[in-house]
């Protein structure tokens, strides 16, 4: 007895190019379902194809392994370390596809987006990856507010 053929149910996925209005760009390319509403501050998906440049969980460190005790303010240094690791792999922001947050306090997260929407901006720029938030419940300096992983794909 043959099986019957079952077609998938939900919303069909489409590639968005990194840069909307240039496609011949190599880079992550943004992964929207259609029909779905466009995320604001993230993306739901990225395909890309290179060579993959990852960092470790990056905290908020100054030069000095000074922590800032404020949230916003070890946002801005920990990004700045992300994209100071990247230029090291020969990547840029504009190469990552993956974020993952880890934060000791969502609420104080959420009552800071404005302000870490103009800091992400300021040194990554308007290019967001794919994105998770995690709320833990510490992390291994105590001082530290948040930590965050990133993955980033170089084209070949």
């Amino acid at each position: 007895m043959e099986k019957p053929v079952t077609v998938p149910k939900g919303p069909t996925l489409s590639v968005v190019p990194h840069s909307q209005t240039d496609t011949s760009l190599p880079g992550p390319q943004v992964l929207q379902p259609s029909g779905w509403p466009m995320p604001k501050g993230y993306a739901n998906g990225m395909a890309a194809d290179g060579r993959i440049v990852v960092t470790g969980g990056v905290i908020g460190w100054d030069t000095e392994g000074r922590l800032a005790p404020d949230f916003v303010a070890q946002v801005r240094q920990t990004l700045s370390n992300i994209s100071a690791i990247l230029a090291e792999g020969g990547a840029s922001p504009a190469h990552l596809v993956r974020l993952t947050w880890y934060v000791v306090d969502i609420e104080e997260y959420l009552a800071s987006l404005k302000e870490l929407g103009r800091v992400y901006r300021e040194i990554f720029g308007a290019h967001y990856p794919a994105m998770a938030l995690v709320q833990v419940v510490r992390l291994v300096e105590k001082q530290a507010r948040v930590e965050i992983e990133a993955t980033a794909v170089v084209p070949r």
